[in-house]
């Protein structure tokens, strides 16, 4: 398989995954991405609150599949500079034999991934991208812990707003629901400038306009369609702090929205 494009390893330029990593306390990024951070937090202060909620949402979702649902073999694409509570340690944590596979365009990303892996024989990392599902289902590397004729969790957190409307996001979402096994899930989370005044979205896109990728936010119905022929887990798609329902401690500690978050079951 050939080379996945990707961001060019430039730290003068800011790069999405180091600005997250920054806001989510991590050390592995440069002045470039800890400036794009500052100013996208001076617009919407909740920004660097928000990323930390995202982190809890994961862990809560994948002991959710794990623990709940039965899920042992997870794809993590998009998944950003490793951090505390990666999605393997948090499932295997529940579930030991959980096979757990990261997905990501962005090289330095990959590397780091794979110092941190390189002991666990139940995790794999792939250089994959979004853009391009049909290689990423059918990377070897994942294709040695993915079986598709079983159940599979795909989780897309704080991934498809880097996804333009010209890149087709509905059709890549449609391919990977159309390849998973009934019984399997997709869960996703998305930003959303529903609850942003349109100066401060304006602002806060242009922060990224200079960054290795652009950040779409997109309305709570923009983000449903990704689910359509799937059964969304209740609550629903909701804010992210308010999944699940049923976990009173999950109570926001803002009340700006920022993030629409869901899980559902291809039935």
């Amino acid at each position: 398989m050939g080379d996945v494009p990707g961001p060019k390893f430039d730290v003068s330029v800011p790069n999405v995954a180091r600005i997250y990593d920054y806001m989510l306390g991590g050390k592995d990024n440069y002045q470039a991405d800890r400036d794009a951070a500052e100013r996208l937090i001076k617009v919407l202060p909740e920004a660097e609150l928000a990323c930390r909620q995202n982190r809890r949402f994961l862990e809560r979702v994948v002991r959710f599949l794990v623990s709940d649902c039965g899920i042992r073999q997870i794809i993590d694409i998009g998944t950003g500079l490793p951090t505390q509570g990666n999605v393997h340690q948090v499932a295997q944590e529940e579930a030991p034999a959980t096979r757990v596979v990261y997905a990501d365009y962005d090289r330095v990303v990959v590397r780091h991934a794979e110092a941190l892996l390189a002991r666990n024989e139940r995790v794999a990392v792939v250089h994959a991208d979004l853009r391009t599902p049909r290689e990423l289902i059918t990377h070897r590397d994942l294709g040695k812990l993915i079986d598709f004729s079983q159940p599979v969790a795909i989780l897309i957190l704080a991934t498809l707003h880097f996804i333009t409307d010209d890149e087709r996001p509905d059709e890549i979402i449609r391919l990977l629901r159309s390849t998973m096994a009934r019984g399997s899930y997709l869960a996703v989370s998305h930003i959303t400038a529903e609850d942003v005044h349109p100066d401060d979205s304006k602002s806060a896109q242009a922060v990224y306009t200079s960054a290795s990728a652009p950040a779409i936010p997109r309305t709570r119905e923009g983000i449903a369609r990704f689910f359509d022929e799937l059964e969304l887990v209740p609550p629903g798609l909701v804010n992210i702090n308010m999944w699940p329902a049923a976990e009173v401690r999950y109570i926001p500690e803002t009340s700006k929205l920022l993030m629409y978050g869901g899980v559902a079951r291809k039935s």
